[in-house]
């Protein structure tokens, strides 16, 4: 049984980019004590993210951009390959993840199927990936990709075979959960 967990307090640190929070909070113990503990809480939304594969091809699309956090933590040059991705903003996962294919690879998806949710990092970050996959080809190429400008976004866009993708999983040359997650699921599922 989950214990009760009451919020005692909750105070922004900081709402630059997204809402850090501190928040104090008690609960009771499986023995019976109650505890007061003290945690913060990155609240950044919750997001969506597809892996677009083309059966006909054996291929799927990816993207490599820049990511600050990893360059912090010992990246050497920031970038990551991943699967599409963006904040729900005030849109439903679906939508979401449709406007952010377009702008981020270029394609016009139709068909979204939505496999599975996934709390990235629940220690310490509250927010939620829905993750979808959809087939695409040449047709549904409508423009570049590559992101919005005015979002800051710089996105190469990359067509993989899923074994090079996979391959690319083992030399650690893709290490972003949510793209491990997409193309372990698109093998196991035999997408391709």
């Amino acid at each position: 049984m989950a214990p009760a967990i009451e919020i005692l307090e909750s105070a922004i640190l900081s709402d630059n980019w997204y809402i850090l929070k501190k928040i104090t909070y008690a609960f009771t113990d499986a023995g019976g004590t109650r505890k007061t503990h003290v945690r913060e809480a990155y609240d950044r939304g919750n997001g969506a993210a597809i892996l677009l594969y083309n059966r006909a091809q054996g291929t799927v699309i990816l993207t490599r951009q820049f990511r600050l956090p990893t360059f912090i933590n010992g990246n050497p040059d920031g970038m990551m390959i991943e699967v599409c991705a963006g904040l729900l903003d005030t849109d439903n996962p679906e939508d979401c993840i449709r406007r952010e294919t377009e702008e981020e690879t270029g394609y016009q998806v139709k068909d979204v199927k939505k496999v599975m949710e996934a709390y990235m990092s629940p220690g310490s970050v509250t927010e939620i990936l829905y993750l979808f996959v959809a087939e695409y080809d040449t047709q549904m190429k409508i423009h570049e990709g590559g992101g919005l400008e005015h979002e800051q976004e710089n996105i190469e866009v990359l067509e993989l075979t899923l074994d090079t993708a996979l391959e690319m999983i083992r030399t650690g040359e893709i290490k972003d959960a949510k793209t491990i997650m997409l193309l372990q699921y698109a093998k196991l599922h035999q997408l391709l």
